[in-house]
């Protein structure tokens, strides 16, 4: 069975739930990251333990979602190896994995309701990497993340 993380703040915890259903029903194993609740919280710590699982290679993909998407889409970048899309429509979503190879898909859940961001999410996991030209991009991104690792020792 594939696995996928899924996590949000508050502000994405309803539309994070009714994914998980979605994702159930498409055969997948959702491992849920949190939070939760509805209660209010702050999304960085959420954002981050999902793409550092992402980062580390223990999974392949994963979804974040909080209201506007922004910040998670900030934190989870930060990690080597994320390549974090934040997603309001479905040619994004597909351009995101056919030109980016994006293993994180990030939704605002004010800007994209559960009928849209269930499109957008069959998007991107149906979706294939083109490869090509776009394999040279994604390996000079990969370059510049080894380059800043050792700008940081």
């Amino acid at each position: 069975m594939r696995t996928i993380l899924i996590a949000s703040d508050h502000a994405g915890f309803f539309l994070k739930e009714k994914l998980k259903l979605y994702l159930k029903k498409k055969q997948f194993e959702v491992k849920d990251l949190g939070t939760y609740s509805n209660t209010r919280c702050d999304y960085p710590e959420f954002s981050y333990n999902l793409a550092r699982q992402i980062s580390l290679g223990r999974y392949r993909r994963g979804i974040l979602i909080c209201k506007t998407g922004i910040g998670n889409d900030i934190v989870a970048n930060r990690l080597t190896g994320v390549r974090a899309a934040m997603c309001y429509n479905v040619r994004a979503s597909r351009l995101s994995r056919q030109h980016n190879d994006s293993n994180v898909l990030v939704l605002g859940s004010a800007f994209v309701n559960e009928s849209l961001a269930k499109r957008i999410l069959h998007v991107w996991l149906n979706t294939r990497f083109l490869g090509g030209r776009h394999r040279r991009r994604i390996n000079q991104i990969r370059e510049l993340e080894r380059q800043m690792r050792k700008i940081k020792r």
